[in-house]
């Protein structure tokens, strides 16, 4: 199996060593390309108006000038191009991307682009909380656990090959390693007071600038949905697909604007 390796925290940040260490448990043949810079919070976001600078800093390892999506584009359509990856995984994130976190989140968003390219993917992503925030490896649940369940989804997990294909977001809870109770199947979560938000500032130019900030990460979600299953000590998997449609109001739309 190949699988290509990407992240939006940077191609030296600690959550991309985990990942390499996760995808080395499930195959030999991994290759990273990851962006030269943070990436946090782009989502689905693409380059197209100016060209992507692509530097090789290895074997089998390349940054690149652009988004966790431009990754993917770049990866199976320049690096990989006469031998296309069989998973792409994207993360370790450096935090959640449960909840409302999914709609912004840059490792997802490199999953979104693997999907409608047509390959199977997963996100991985590390919750932080007062558990293992400050602990030495905030990572460890997801270092311990990541290769197994990995595994698991490759070889157990419903893909699926129609035009909106399934790709998978798997949070791991704010927990050490030997704490994690497991895993469940839940549903995407909301949070209703994780919204963002700015925070003004003047600088001693007086030029004005905000700060965008985000919410309350502990806010538990409805039972059955991710977050709830995170602070409850479980390893969360959510399938996903790109499409957007609100399918339950077809109907009721079709009969209201008749």
């Amino acid at each position: 199996m190949r699988i290509l390796v990407t992240n939006d925290d940077g191609i030296n940040a600690p959550g991309l060593a985990v990942l390499e260490q996760i995808a080395a448990e499930v195959s030999d043949d991994v290759w990273v390309v990851a962006p030269a810079l943070e990436q946090s919070g782009v989502g689905h976001c693409i380059n197209y108006t100016r060209p992507t600078l692509l530097t090789e800093i290895g074997p089998r390892r390349f940054a690149i000038e652009g988004s966790p999506a431009d990754c993917v584009l770049v990866g199976i359509h320049e690096i990989m191009k006469d031998a296309k990856p069989d998973l792409i995984l994207s993360g370790v994130n450096r935090g959640n991307n449960a909840g409302e976190n999914t709609l912004y989140s840059g490792t997802i968003g490199a999953c979104m682009e693997a999907a409608l390219q047509g390959y199977n993917a997963i996100a991985l992503s590390q919750f932080y909380g007062p558990d293992n925030a400050k602990a030495d490896d905030p990572f460890e649940a997801s270092r311990v656990h990541g290769g197994p369940l990995v595994r698991k989804l490759v070889d157990q997990g419903i893909w699926t090959d129609d035009d909106y294909r399934v790709l998978y977001n798997v949070n791991f809870p704010p927990v050490p390693a030997a704490d994690v109770k497991g895993h469940q199947v839940v549903a995407q979560g909301y949070r209703p007071n994780a919204r963002f938000s700015v925070e003004p500032q003047t600088s001693p130019s007086g030029r004005r600038y905000t700060w965008i900030k985000g919410g309350m990460q502990q806010d538990r979600t409805a039972e059955g949905t991710d977050v709830a299953a995170n602070m409850d000590g479980y390893i969360s998997v959510t399938p996903m697909r790109v499409d957007l449609t609100a399918y339950d109001l077809l109907d009721q739309l079709k009969d209201q604007l008749a």
